[in-house]
């Protein structure tokens, strides 16, 4: 990685004496009578209980580590509500995970001077160093992200590099829905084509400018393309994205590594070099099949059977409840001959893109969501907040304790600590700010100019 393009920081810190719980199982529990310790069977003297938070266990080797696992009857567990410190990694506030992906995981966070909201991917260079081209893959990323500018082009917000955890922090704006998790959520796995046309006409604005630009994504898809809470499309991960040679009249690509279902037939067949721009293209019309359809135009029992699909048969034709002008899009689109294949002002200018199709009677608009987001799209970094400022005793359960609970109709969820009065927000930010200003003379939350707990909206 080129030490150049981040900026270092040091080990995560956590705020002093300050711990967050959520209401889950612990994934490590332990018989005991005391917090600290505890008798094993036929041992002359108490054994220390470590315990370890997720990130703790991450690090750990596990391939070098001799582990000793005591057996206990499962009357005997004692579950702790997990335990979490509200973390700060240079200015930023860390919240919950976000999603998680082959490259690692993105996170929630809150910048602690404009108390705006912000996604963060966490890359660790053991794990990269294991996927083939992955530290070249997120260095692409980085150069690409630095220099694109557009609404409908996720922006790149601070990149930073822990020496001490082999970390890397990919600091972004904050979107509240994944294209993916909200088909997957709706009836039919599908929108309506009100809906489907005002993504579509995004998406093709952001690639127009990328291709201007000299950048070829090469890995559209629902799961790349996010939604802020204004419902603007954020097209996002560049890892497989190629910038294009500005010298050169072509638009000639050599590597194709997208996902297997938006995969062009020149890729699927092993072509050695293929137009770029027609590969995206292919992988927007699949997009937009998928949204319409709630289907693919090819689909196949493994990886290997869909390829061969792709390079040898014709896609499915859409059904007829699409339409006629939206099936010759499609068509058009999904063309096996890449110079066949429009442009992107060749589609905009297709009487399907060019009108507005109205919402049908009984049909609804799904709204921007992901899989770990409620319905309020609520911070997740609140919570933490509120434990920094309103301590709680640590509670701790028994498995008799969650079998009571669930016959009764309760959780663990409904205890006094989760039912405690909701704390204002105004309030909370507030002393949050003070807290901080307070610490700027550590650093560790350098706040400067009055007015900043009312920057952002927090949910």
């Amino acid at each position: 990685m080129d030490p150049r393009m981040c900026r270092k920081i040091s080990s995560s810190e956590s705020l002093p004496d300050v711990d967050n719980e959520e209401f889950e199982v612990s994934n490590i529990i332990a018989p005991q009578e005391s917090e600290d310790n505890f008798l094993l069977e036929g041992s002359p003297e108490p054994q220390t209980v470590t315990w370890l938070d997720d990130d703790q266990i991450e690090d750990l080797n596990l391939d070098q580590t001799n582990l000793f696992f005591h057996r206990v009857d499962s009357a005997d567990i004692i579950y702790r509500s997990k335990k979490k410190k509200c973390k700060l990694v240079g200015k930023y506030v860390m919240g919950d995970i976000l999603g998680e992906g082959s490259y690692g995981k993105v996170k929630e966070m809150l910048d602690s001077e404009t108390l705006c909201r912000r996604a963060v991917k966490i890359l660790k260079k053991r794990k990269l160093r294991r996927i083939p081209n992955g530290e070249q893959n997120v260095q692409r990323e980085i150069q690409l992200l630095r220099i694109l500018r557009h609404k409908n082009v996720i922006e790149l917000v601070d990149v930073m590099y822990n020496d001490e955890k082999q970390k890397m922090y990919l600091v972004m704006e904050f979107c509240v829905g994944v294209l993916q998790d909200m088909l997957e959520s709706s009836p039919g796995k599908k929108f309506p084509q009100h809906q489907a046309h005002e993504y579509f006409t995004q998406l093709l604005d952001g690639l127009e400018y990328l291709h201007g630009q000299g950048v070829v994504h090469k890995d559209i898809k629902p799961g790349n393309l996010l939604l802020t809470l204004d419902q603007t499309l954020k097209i996002t991960d560049f890892g497989v994205a190629e910038a294009l040679d500005m010298f050169s009249p072509q638009d000639t690509c050599y590597t194709g590594q997208g996902s297997p279902a938006f995969q062009p037939p020149e890729i699927a067949n092993g072509a050695e070099t293929f137009s770029g721009t027609k590969v995206d293209i292919w992988s927007s019309g699949v997009t937009l099949y998928n949204m319409t359809t709630g289907r693919y135009p090819y689909e196949g029992d493994n990886v290997y059977r869909l390829l061969e699909a792709i390079g040898r048969a014709e896609p499915l034709p859409p059904p007829t409840c699409v339409g006629s002008s939206l099936s010759a899009l499609l068509v058009h689109m999904l063309k096996r001959d890449p110079d066949l294949r429009p442009s992107v002002q060749q589609i905009r200018r297709h009487d399907w893109v060019r009108s507005i199709p109205p919402l049908v009677p009984g049909e609804r608009i799904v709204q921007p969501r992901s899989r770990r987001s409620d319905e309020s799209h609520s911070s997740t970094v609140i919570p933490y907040l509120v434990e920094r400022h309103y301590v709680s005793a640590q509670e701790y359960f028994t498995e008799r304790d969650l079998r009571h609970g669930e016959s009764s109709g309760d959780s663990v969820a409904s205890s006094p600590l989760a039912l405690r009065t909701c704390v204002n927000m105004s309030c909370l930010m507030f002393d949050f700010v003070h807290t901080c200003r307070r610490a700027d003379a550590d650093s560790a939350f350098p706040i400067a100019g009055p007015g900043r707990a009312t920057v952002c909206s927090l949910s």
